[in-house]
């Protein structure tokens, strides 16, 4: 009878054993569903914290390839690795923002044709490292750069035999794979006319226009384009007067989870050979949303503030290109000769916003004839007439360090002064901004005249040739032409894969 009792208690208890392993199965199954939904949802926090923990999660094979396990993955019979990851949201006028689709294996280990392939792109990128540096040193242009492509005012480029060379370099080697992930408007589109045009036309002449850089092969490919626009996320995702960037970021989260997923290229690198770009003043922000983008991927951004984590070793300063309707205003297509005399000294029109516009205003508005400073332009008088009448056209900074009136002073050949702080001037891995621009402290700017009128004409005449000379480095041009400011991005970034500077 004493056995029987102990055996009863023990029935009980494997019964209760079972019965909460069927719960937990049960509960399981449920919260694996429930983690998918949130997925769905744009939940930065835990996306952001899974992110944070990358680092931890990658591990290294015996081939030397980075291999990426997220724990929302699962295992297949065969021991592949697949990950599940849906995206599809829709905005308020029911518009489609966000619509990523995975369901894919992740290469463990790489197969000997395309260890073979990389390995020969290294040696090609090696064979061009050292082509630029003996250029570098004698000077000696390629044959594919014409006569007519050689600018004579030298003095603009840091060094002229070492840029060419390494343009000639880009233009016979130099592949980008552009991922497929993603839809418009969000990826593979963004604005081509008014503000930020160079976001969405540098994304439509990648993958749409005659560019010989693209290919289909990413085995082939020195870098990977990240395909998203900044500005087009914060028109569909944005909600106005909320300051809040979360939605943004998750979008650029799930984006590179997506591709780094999917693909094998990302974890190779940590994403060091990829490149995103944006003009936006928001760009650098949503780059935080993935810590290896922000830290380890090439961004090319208009907002190039060295004090907000732009970093000229990796990062590329692009220029904002502000196109009216899609197109370079008239008055700037054609300006007038060097030699036709400019009767205003210094011109600027502008909203008072950020730390230096206030200055320039209070001492420079309304107190010299010289000096033409508005707030709000006198009605009747053209703004871009007012450039080309100028010799100077002063350039501050307003809540972000970049502004398109630099490129519209190039455009008129009106010389820029640039009045900021911690600007990475754009595309300065090549030219020297100094040759065809005037920078002046901030703190110089009650004695900005004195600043400019002590320039002589002979000085003034050589800035204003090379800012000739430099201006169809700033072009927009449809389709892309050799060295205008597609090919100049292009090549900044191809600089960048090749971890090489132009000095």
């Amino acid at each position: 009878m004493g056995s029987f009792t102990a055996f009863v208690p023990s029935i009980c208890t494997l019964a209760l054993i079972v019965i909460v392993l069927m719960l937990s199965a049960d509960y399981l199954s449920s919260f694996a569903s429930h983690s998918s939904f949130d997925m769905l949802q744009f939940r930065i926090v835990g996306s952001l914290s899974d992110l944070q923990n990358r680092a931890a999660l990658l591990t290294e094979s015996s081939d030397g390839v980075i291999v990426n396990r997220f724990t929302n993955s699962t295992a297949a019979s065969d021991g592949v690795t697949v990950n599940h990851f849906t995206n599809s949201t829709a905005s308020s006028d029911s518009v489609t923002v966000n619509h990523f689709t995975n369901s894919t294996t992740v290469k463990k280990k790489s197969s000997p044709s395309e260890i073979d392939k990389r390995k020969e792109l290294n040696q090609g990128l090696a064979r061009s490292r050292a082509s630029i540096r003996k250029a570098a040193l004698t000077q000696k242009f390629p044959s594919i750069i014409k006569n007519e492509d050689i600018v004579p005012q030298r003095a603009i480029y840091r060094n002229p035999g070492a840029f060419y060379q390494s343009y000639a370099e880009m233009e016979r080697k130099f592949k980008v794979y552009v991922y497929k992930e993603g839809e418009p408007p969000m990826a593979h589109d963004g604005p081509c006319k008014e503000m930020y045009s160079i976001e969405g036309r540098f994304i439509n002449e990648l993958e749409h226009g005659t560019t010989r850089f693209r290919t289909s092969d990413p085995e082939r490919a020195h870098i990977y384009f990240l395909p998203f626009s900044v500005t087009s996320m914060v028109e569909y995702l944005y909600r106005p007067l909320t300051y809040d960037l979360v939605p943004l970021k998750q979008y650029v989260a799930d984006y590179v989870k997506v591709v780094s997923t999917r693909h094998p290229f990302w974890n190779r690198t940590s994403g060091a050979d990829h490149f995103m770009l944006a003009c936006h003043d928001w760009g650098p922000l949503v780059s935080e949303a993935n810590p290896q983008l922000y830290r380890r991927s090439i961004r090319g951004l208009c907002n190039a503030n060295s004090s907000e984590g732009f970093n000229p070793q990796k990062d590329v300063s692009i220029p904002e290109i502000h196109l009216f309707g899609g197109y370079l205003p008239t008055k700037l297509q054609n300006p007038p000769p060097l030699t036709e005399p400019r009767p205003h000294l210094a011109f600027f029109a502008g909203g008072v916003h950020g730390p230096i516009r206030p200055i320039l205003l209070d001492n420079w508005k309304g107190r010299d004839s010289d000096m033409k400073v508005y707030e709000y332009l006198p009605e009747g008088v053209d703004y871009y007439s007012f450039m080309l009448q100028s010799k100077y056209c002063l350039c501050p900074s307003g809540y972000e360090v970049a502004s398109p009136r630099v490129v519209e002073s190039i455009y008129a050949e009106c010389i820029p002064v640039i009045l900021s702080k911690k600007f990475v001037l754009p595309l300065s891995d090549v030219l020297r901004w100094e040759s065809f621009s005037v920078q002046v402290k901030v703190s110089d700017i009650p004695r900005l005249k004195e600043v400019l009128t002590s320039i002589s004409e002979e000085k003034y005449m050589k800035l204003k040739k090379n800012l000739r000379a430099v201006r169809k480095h700033f072009m927009l041009n449809k389709p892309a032409e050799r060295f205008d400011a597609f090919h100049m991005i292009l090549h900044s970034i191809w600089l960048r894969r090749l971890n090489m500077r132009l000095s």
